[in-house]
C-alpha cells in the first residue's frame, strides 16, 4: 500500500527484455537506503517487487498483465521514474490509500500553464470514468492528485510547483502516457451498492436479496 506522495525522482540504469516479461534496474539512492529484496516499491505508480537492491539502484521483474496495463512496457534507459517505497503503519497518510494495481492509462492532452501552477488535462478510458468525481483523489504515474474537473472521457488536475519539481508529471509532454489508478474506495462502494440490489453508473440491474459475506440477505432499505 502506498499514499501518492512520490519520496523520489529515480532514473532507470537498465532493461533487460525476457520474452514475455522485463527486468528493469532503476537507480534511487534514497529509496535503497532500507529496501530490500522482497520488498515493495512503487514505480510510476506500478507496485513492483524488489529482487536485487545494490550501488544505489534496485532490480524489478515486470510481467506480461504489467506490460499490457500500464506504461512501463515504454520505459528505456535513463527515463525518469518516480518512486515511493511501501507506506508503513503509523506514517501520516498525506495523499490517499493507493494500491499500486494500474487500472489503465490515459495520454496528456493539454497543459495550461498559470504562474506557478500548470493545470493539466487527461484522456480517461470509457470503464473508469465513473469512479471520478469533482475534488475526489486519482493516482497519476503515482502521484496522488484531487481532480479538479471530471468529464466523461477526461479530467483535469492541477499541478503545484512541487509536483512540476519532484515528479515526471513536470516535464511530461501532450502525447505523453500515463498511469492511471483511481481510488480503491468508490470500487468497494460500487460492489457493495451491487449486491445491495442498487443500481450502479453501469446502469445494470443488480441481484435482488444476494447473501453477503456474512450469509445474511441484504437489506433493500436505505444504506446507513
Amino acid at each position: 500500500m502506498f499514499t501518492g506522495l512520490v519520496e523520489e525522482l529515480g532514473r532507470v540504469r537498465a532493461r533487460e527484455d525476457l520474452g514475455d516479461s522485463v527486468r528493469l534496474v532503476v537507480a534511487g539512492p534514497l529509496v535503497t537506503t532500507d529496501t530490500k529484496p522482497g520488498d515493495s516499491v512503487a514505480v510510476n505508480g506500478v507496485c513492483l517487487t524488489a529482487v536485487e537492491v545494490t550501488g544505489g539502484a534496485f532490480s524489478a521483474d515486470v510481467m506480461k498483465e504489467t506490460l499490457d496495463r500500464s506504461s512501463l512496457g515504454a520505459l528505456a534507459e535513463g527515463h525518469p521514474v518516480n518512486l515511493e517505497r511501501a507506506a508503513a503503519l503509523g506514517d501520516r497518510m498525506g495523499g490517499h490509500l493507493v494500491q499500486g494495481h494500474v487500472d489503465g492509462t490515459g495520454t496528456v492532452l493539454e497543459r495550461i500553464p498559470g504562474e506557478r501552477w500548470e493545470l493539466v488535462r487527461i484522456s480517461l478510458p470509457a470503464s473508469l470514468a465513473r469512479y471520478l468525481v469533482e475534488k475526489g483523489s486519482i493516482t497519476v504515474d503515482g502521484i496522488s492528485l484531487t481532480v479538479v474537473e471530471a468529464a466523461d472521457a477526461s479530467f483535469t488536475v492541477s499541478l503545484i510547483p512541487e509536483t512540476l519539481t519532484r515528479t515526471t508529471l513536470g516535464s511530461s509532454p501532450v502525447g505523453a502516457v500515463v498511469n492511471l489508478e483511481v481510488d480503491v474506495v468508490a470500487k468497494y462502494v460500487e460492489r457493495m451498492l451491487a449486491a445491495q440490489g442498487r443500481p450502479t453508473a453501469q446502469g445494470r440491474p443488480t441481484a435482488q436479496g444476494r447473501p453477503t459475506a456474512q450469509g445474511r440477505p441484504t437489506a433493500q432499505g436505505p444504506l446507513a
